[in-house]
């Protein structure tokens, strides 16, 4: 069966996506990112390789990025928007396995895409978050030959969100947000979030939070700074010091993004550009001796000095650079 919001609640909850490239016809995905000559404006015979997700990473030899870890590029297409359709085999049930499929298209005839790129060591990542911020995951559904498919046990009913990172063949990096209902559809109601920067623990590793400026302001940039401990077997988690999630209390914003400084030491700092003025979720993952650790804190944004809440407009930030 085919998952779908309503007009009303889809035009409600549209976001900011992404870009994509065409498809192709191999029954399975290739990983190779796209190239593409680029000249250097100081020396015009040189290649210049860049980050597909991070553009400000610019170097004149091959390489991964050192803030997000993906393969440097020589070029990279402008960005247009894949469609991500997510189907289940039956009804979503809460505390059952449901069995998703994510069907990606492009963007011109909606023809099946097959050919991606890897994305952090995997072809697909899907954060899935509730409608009262309660549930969060990350997970990687695995290629079947046409689709990505993935197993799921939603906790309880309501409404969730669904962020899929994606990275087709010969584009740019993608962000596409799906919206799944687990038994009757639920009234929606805004989460009220206040400010939690206190320090968390999970499994082996804890984790506290300042962020400057002490008060977000929408639409400026919000260093995330953390401080984990301990850093003894502190390792990269997918090939980066860290993930983040980060979602409005409507959950309309979902952002998806990794530290502009870490280098494996106590502290790792993120880079944040909040589109609105109102509570924010930040969940983060840090991986110590083959664990995972996911933490949560809770960031309120504050409008511009002088600015009513109501005259601010912004489109969603994608993480590094997506939104």
């Amino acid at each position: 069966m085919r998952v779908a919001a309503s007009l009303l609640l889809a035009a409600a909850l549209a976001t900011a996506c992404q870009r994509q490239a065409p498809a192709g016809a191999s029954p399975s995905p290739e990983v190779t990112p796209a190239a593409a000559p680029t000249a250097s404006a100081a020396n015009p015979a040189a290649t210049v390789y860049m980050c597909p997700m991070d553009k400000d990473i610019r170097k004149l030899e091959p390489g991964k990025c050192p803030r997000c870890g993906m393969a440097l590029v020589t070029s990279v297409p402008d960005p247009v928007e894949y469609h991500v359709d997510v189907d289940t085999s039956a009804p979503p049930v809460p505390g059952r396995v449901t069995h998703l499929t994510f069907h990606v298209a492009d963007p011109w005839k909606g023809n099946p895409v097959t050919r991606f790129s890897l994305v952090h060591e995997r072809l697909y990542h899907a954060f899935v978050v509730s409608s009262d911020l309660e549930f969060f995951t990350h997970g990687h559904p695995q290629w079947s030959g046409n689709a990505f498919g993935y197993d799921l046990t939603f906790p309880k009913p309501g409404m969730y969100r669904i962020l899929s990172d994606f990275y087709p063949e010969a584009s740019a990096p993608q962000l596409s947000t799906s919206t799944i209902f687990v038994g009757p559809e639920p009234a929606i109601r805004r989460v009220a979030l206040g400010r939690d920067y206190s320090a968390k623990q999970d499994q082996n590793l804890g984790a506290s939070l300042v962020t400057i400026p002490e008060e977000p302001i929408v639409g400026m940039p919000t260093r995330l700074r953390m401080t984990v401990e301990p850093t003894e077997g502190f390792e990269k988690y997918l090939g980066v010091w860290g993930h983040m999630l980060v979602a409005s209390d409507d959950l309309i914003d979902m952002m998806h993004t990794h530290p502009t400084i870490a280098d494996g030491g106590a502290e790792i700092e993120f880079n944040v550009v909040f589109p609105r003025a109102r509570g924010y979720r930040v969940w983060v993952q840090f991986q110590r001796k083959g664990v995972v650790n996911t933490m949560r804190f809770d960031v309120p944004v504050h409008p511009l000095p002088d600015t009513p809440v109501g005259a601010i407009t912004a489109a969603s930030h994608r993480a590094h650079g997506r939104g």
